[in-house]
C-alpha cells in the first residue's frame, strides 16, 4: 500500500511517519513539498503519487491568529481536505483526517460523543467542523480523528511553552477553569497505526463497517494548571503556579470551557488509551 502522509515536519506528522512504518510505502510531505494553502498543489501532488491512503495531520492550528486569517484557516482546514477527499475517491483510495474537540461549543460539563450536537466558537474550530463535513460529503472511505490538547517534544505546544516559561520566570499565570485532556502526539499516531493494521486485512469491507468519526484522546481530565503543575514535577522545575480564569487571561479567540472527548467508541472496536498521566511521563521520559 502507497500511504501519502501530509504535514511530516508536524508533531502529529512527525510521530505518524515512524508509526505507519510497515503498513505500506510511505511517502511523507511537509509544507515545501504540499503547502495546504495551495490547492493546485495538493491536487497535482495527489495525482503524481497516486496513494492508496492519504493520512493528513496537517492543518492550520493557531487559533487566535485564525480569528484575523479565516480565509487562510478555511482553506486549509476545509477546502484542502475536502480536496483530498475528492482526489482520493478519483483514486479508490481512502483517508485518514484529524480535527478537535473545539468543534464543540464547551458549555456542557459532560464527556462529548460522536454524535452530539456542534456548535464552534472560533474560527479554528469552524474551520475544522468544515473540513469533516467536506469529507463525509464526498462520499470517500475514511476516517476522521477528533483529539484534543495535543502536546509532544517537538513543535508548538503547550508542554514545550511550559517547560520554556518555567525557566526563564519566578511565577507563571495559568488557567484553571478550562478543562480537557492533555493527549501525546505519539499516543494518536501508534494508535492510528493500530487502526489502520486492521483496515488493511478488511479491504473495502472494513471501511464501510468502521469508517467515520472517532473521538481520540486520553483518558481521563484536567485542567491546564493542573497539566501544568504536573509537567512541572515531571521535570523536576521549582516554578510558583498561580491559578487563573478565563476572563483573567482575554485571548482573540474564545475557549470552550469544558471539550473532554469520550474515547469509549475507539476503545471498544479497536484498542485501549491511555490515562494522560502516564503519557505525560512517558512523553517526558
Amino acid at each position: 500500500m502507497k500511504i501519502l502522509l501530509t504535514g511530516c515536519s508536524g508533531q502529529v506528522g512527525y510521530e505518524l511517519e515512524r508509526s505507519l512504518q510497515g503498513l505500506g510505502q510511505v511517502v511523507a510531505v511537509d509544507r515545501s513539498r504540499m503547502d495546504l494553502s495551495n490547492l493546485d498543489q495538493v491536487r497535482d501532488v495527489i495525482r503524481a503519487e497516486k496513494p492508496q491512503l492519504i493520512v493528513n495531520p496537517a492543518a492550520y492550528t493557531a487559533v487566535d491568529k485564525a480569528e484575523s486569517e479565516p480565509e487562510l484557516a478555511y482553506r486549509i482546514n476545509a477546502e484542502a481536505p475536502g480536496l483530498m477527499a475528492a482526489e482520493a475517491k478519483a483514486l479508490g483510495a481512502a483517508l485518514v483526517h484529524y480535527s478537535t474537540d473545539y468543534v464543540f461549543p464547551g458549555d456542557d460539563p459532560a464527556p462529548r460523543v460522536e454524535g452530539d450536537a456542534t456548535g464552534p466558537i472560533n474560527v479554528y474550530g469552524a474551520s475544522k467542523l468544515a473540513g469533516e463535513q467536506a469529507i463525509a460529503a464526498s462520499g470517500v472511505p475514511h476516517l476522521i480523528f477528533r483529539t484534543s490538547w495535543v502536546y509532544g517534544m517537538r513543535g508548538k505546544n503547550f508542554l514545550l511553552t511550559m517547560l520554556r516559561l518555567a525557566k526563564e520566570r519566578d511565577e507563571l499565570r495559568i488557567v484553571a477553569d478550562q478543562h480537557g485532556a492533555p493527549t501525546w502526539s505519539r499516543t494518536i499516531a501508534d494508535t492510528t497505526a493500530l487502526v489502520l493494521a486492521q483496515a488493511g486485512q478488511g479491504g473495502a469491507d472494513w471501511w464501510r463497517e468502521h469508517g467515520g468519526i472517532y473521538h481520540l484522546s486520553s483518558q481521563g481530565q484536567t485542567t491546564w494548571f493542573d497539566f501544568t503543575r504536573a509537567i512541572l514535577e515531571q521535570a523536576g522545575i521549582d516554578c510558583k503556579l498561580v491559578p487563573i480564569t478565563t476572563a483573567d487571561y482575554p485571548v482573540p479567540a474564545r475557549r470552550p470551557q469544558y471539550s473532554v472527548l469520550s474515547s469509549q467508541r475507539l476503545m471498544d472496536r479497536f484498542c485501549t488509551l491511555p490515562q494522560w498521566q502516564e503519557a505525560l511521563r512517558l512523553c517526558m521520559k
